[in-house]
């Protein structure tokens, strides 16, 4: 089995040339990448000097360099890290492993559940974010996913090569998890152990933007995935509230056979008329959602055909 080790970086010349050595000690088998992002530092040097093999990626953001990656890199096993050494190499044989073995498209290495993230981050608001979209993903999708937000996994060929990368920056775990939920790919989830980042490292994550992005990212698929229930949930207030707007006027004519209340009759039925256009709207597009899903099946079954 040809395993990748994927260490995307930017500005992480305190951490890379130790991340590097780890992961060739416990995984020494592994042909080890680093993609630099434009660093300003001595990352690139560093990534050279330490043996791995080194790539610029000129176009900003942690998306596009990993979109970069599984389009250039061919392997069996790809094992995706951030280059901040805030996860353990001496734990990636466990991510591995499934990959391997019970034929998992995508291993997420959860630093929640052992409380070791809660106990080493120092930024709160990281942690808020997290439980955050954890929360609306699982209840939106479904899922009983522990850690949506991780950076340590680990991908089937099948899954690094069908799935089309849109998001360019942080927003690529979420993108990747929901993709998986979506779309039927097998998904484990394994705990392991996180460490802050070492004295002088500072994030890239910027908690406030970097979050309202994930969030918006989060509610496009969450129309693209779930059309029927976005706009059904729209359609529904739409109509609620027309139905709330046109009922004195409903009563009145009951009452004495005239409408005296033209703008709340003009302004329920057009209330009313976009609810309608909504739910047809929603039918319409998950109908679509449904045959890109099928096609996409079509496509996973012809790649493994031709991989054999």
């Amino acid at each position: 089995m040809k395993i990748a080790i994927l260490i995307p970086c930017y500005n992480e010349e305190l951490t890379v040339e130790k991340v590097v050595t780890d992961f060739k000690k416990y995984s020494s088998d592994a042909d080890i990448y680093v993609y630099d992002n434009n660093s300003k530092d001595k990352t690139y040097e560093l990534a050279v000097k330490s043996g791995a093999i080194v790539k610029k990626e000129s176009k900003q953001g942690k998306g596009n360099v990993v979109k970069s990656m599984f389009r250039d890199i061919d392997a069996d096993v790809y094992v995706l890290v951030d280059g901040d050494d805030t996860y353990p190499a001496e734990e990636v044989q466990k991510l591995i492993d499934p990959v391997i073995n019970d034929n998992v498209d995508m291993v997420i290495g959860d630093r929640l559940s052992n409380g070791t993230y809660f106990s080493e981050n120092k930024r709160g608001f990281h942690g808020f974010g997290n439980n955050l979209v954890k929360g609306l993903i699982n209840r939106l999708f479904r899922s009983n996913v522990k850690d949506i937000m991780t950076g340590y996994r680990a991908y089937s060929k099948r899954f690094v090569k069908c799935m089309p990368i849109m998001s360019d920056g942080f927003q690529i775990e979420t993108e990747m998890t929901i993709f998986s939920l979506v779309y039927g790919m097998n998904i484990k989830e394994v705990p392991i152990t996180y460490r802050d980042r070492p004295e002088g490292s500072e994030s890239k994550l910027n908690t406030f933007s970097d979050g309202l992005k994930v969030l918006v990212t989060l509610f496009d698929l969450f129309k693209n995935y779930r059309p029927f229930l976005f706009f059904g949930i729209i359609s529904f207030i739409f109509g609620l509230v027309g139905l709330i707007v046109g009922l004195p006027v409903i009563t009145e004519f009951i009452q004495t056979a005239f409408i005296t209340k033209i703008p709340s009759a003009i302004l329920a039925a057009s209330l009313c008329i976009i609810s309608f256009i909504l739910f047809l709207v929603g039918v319409i597009l998950d109908s679509i959602k449904n045959q890109t899903q099928i096609l996409f099946q079509m496509h996973v079954n012809e790649f493994m055909r031709n991989k054999k």
